[in-house]
């Protein structure tokens, strides 16, 4: 890491720049990238930071998940903040930040950096010149049928061509790989957790496309006629097409297109919305989705309440967290249809489990300690669905002070999974449903109760999530996390978390679960739950039980039954 700041530091008199921004997105802005060149300058290796390097100063941005573990892996070499310290930054003055313009949007520069320093454009990577990364790059992308999806691409590039006439605008930039995998019903292999095809789209208002990628990647679309050849465009030349299109307007999104391609499109057209619809449109997962994801869970719920009878009923050895890991994932690949981890799966035993996104390492994990308590935060991308699902498990009894705070955990995870979405219709409501029972003993946690879901695609999505601030409508067929937790520093994590669905019954809006495993009866103090908190555990464990006991062996199936 030391080395990577030198060699960055010695090119800043060439550009003519007194520091460096590195943001841990790739230039399609995907939370999960095989390229990290935030890593490869702070070591951080969480999800979610940004890294300035000075001449004689480093600075890392995250949020509340990685405080600890980005103290632990960058604390040395750099002065940490939230997010929060980015807003208008002035935590240095008057200096010239040099960027990749591919990798940032004028609203993140606009916010982060113009209002105290001046922004220089490079464009070449500065840290792809020390340290260029190795990742294979031509994957095929694949097609879905649509009695999988649900919707024909037609149909959804007909949606989007109805936006774009009412938006009074010629074209829409679709820069964002997962809105290009909905619209089109594709999936790629770019990502290492999600089946995402790195890709960006043109659609005009007469339902025109042009796909953007590289060649090898899209053979086998054209090769089945999923895309014609006319309606491919290799990335190289696109500046040259871009402007021969003919039309005056474009919608571009916010978030995701960057500073490089809003150049190249406001260079010839007029920008008329910055806002993608198909986040949203995407968000609202129609019959054959749901149905798939249901089935998805399923399997994920057989290789989950396995794993966990094996490791608190069967395993008798000392084994580590990166151990225990590996054998969860040994139990999901007991089904055909499971593919590969939606995320890297988070193990965290005794104080490791207070580090909200922790990853074991081989080198330095824990041995699972019997007296601890265990945290497990895993899923899987299947055919065709995406899992995530926490478990917070015991293996001796436990404090009462434990059991009281799992307990009012869960009694924010059942809050959450019996709003009445009528009345409380946005995450920021639902989120304080959750906290309520931790804070009357003035607890909380440092990250958000619920994120979005896709369908076989990116496990975190929005624009819903369960949040203090998020304000999005909470609609029929969105799926959210459910996941409440708290952490003690260097002594203890708990999260309990199902994914959700939300359905109409009786013209009321509900969340229905989709992840089918037990919750750990050992930690719950009962004297704490209410009657109707008792009666939905017993029947949530009775649906569990009907749903996968068929798949389980018959020493499994009875530790399962003893929950409801």
């Amino acid at each position: 890491m030391r080395q990577y700041i030198k060699l960055l530091r010695k090119k800043f008199k060439k550009y003519k720049i007194d520091g460096y921004v590195i943001p841990k997105n790739d230039d399609y802005f995907t939370e999960y990238s095989k390229i990290n060149r935030l890593k490869i300058i702070s070591n951080f290796s969480g999800s979610a930071g940004l890294a300035i390097i000075l001449k004689h100063k480093n600075y890392l941005f995250t949020d509340g998940r990685y405080t600890i573990q980005s103290h632990a892996e960058s604390g040395k070499n750099f002065k940490i903040y939230g997010f929060e310290k980015l807003i208008n930054c002035n935590l240095f003055k008057n200096l010239t930040l040099g960027i990749d313009p591919k990798l940032f949007t004028n609203s993140q520069i606009k916010n982060y950096f113009l209002k105290n320093n001046t922004i220089k454009y490079i464009n070449e990577n500065l840290i792809d010149k020390i340290k260029k990364q190795k990742v294979n790059a031509n994957i095929p992308f694949f097609s879905l049928n649509k009695n999988i999806v649900g919707e024909s691409a037609s149909s959804k590039i007909n949606k989007i061509s109805k936006y774009l006439k009412k938006n009074k605008s010629d074209y829409i930039f679709i820069s964002a790989p997962e809105n290009v995998a909905w619209i089109l019903n594709i999936r790629g292999g770019d990502g290492p957790n999600s089946p995402v095809p790195n890709s960006r789209l043109i659609i005009s208002k007469t339902k025109k496309i042009l796909l953007i990628s590289n060649m090898e990647k899209c053979k086998k679309l054209i090769n089945n006629k999923t895309i014609k050849l006319n309606q491919f465009l290799d990335i190289k030349e696109l500046p040259n097409k871009l402007f021969k299109l003919k039309g005056k307007k474009f919608i571009i999104d916010d978030k995701s297109c960057s500073i490089f391609y809003e150049n190249l499109i406001n260079s010839k057209y007029k920008i008329v919305s910055r806002e993608d619809p198909s986040y949203y449109l995407k968000a609202i997962k129609n019959k054959a989705e749901i149905d798939n994801m249901i089935n998805a869970h399923i399997l994920d719920g057989v290789a989950l309440t396995k794993f966990i009878y094996w490791i608190k009923e069967i395993n008798k050895n000392k084994i580590t967290e990166v151990e225990a890991a590996k054998k969860l994932e040994r139990f999901r690949k007991m089904n055909k249809n499971f593919l590969y981890p939606s995320f890297d799966t988070i193990a965290g035993s005794g104080k490791n489990g207070a580090i909200v996104h922790y990853r074991a390492k081989k080198e330095n994990c824990r041995i699972i300690n019997k007296k601890d308590i265990f945290l497990c935060d895993s899923g899987g991308q299947y055919k065709y669905g995406t899992t995530d699902v926490t478990r917070t498990i015991c293996f001796t009894n436990q404090n009462q002070n434990i059991k009281n705070i799992f307990t009012k955990v869960l009694k924010g995870h059942i809050a959450v999974s019996t709003t009445n979405i009528n009345k409380d219709n946005t995450g920021k409501k639902i989120d304080k449903r959750a906290r309520k029972f931790l804070r009357e003993s003035n607890l909380d946690y440092a990250h958000g109760t619920g994120h979005g879901v896709g369908f076989f695609l990116n496990v975190h999505e929005g624009p819903q999530s369960i949040t203090k601030i998020n304000k999005v409508k909470i609609k029929e067929g969105m799926i959210l996390s459910n996941e409440p937790g708290y952490y003690k520093e260097n002594n203890f994590g708990i999260r309990i978390e199902n994914l959700v669905y939300v359905t109409k019954k009786s013209n009321k809006l509900t969340f229905k679960n989709l992840t089918m495993v037990p919750i750990e009866k050992d930690l719950i103090n009962f004297n704490l739950l209410t009657t109707s908190e008792k009666d939905y555990l017993f029947k949530y464990h009775l649906e569990v039980y009907k749903k996968i006991s068929n798949y389980l062996k018959k020493d499994e199936r009875k530790w399962l039954a003893s929950f409801i």
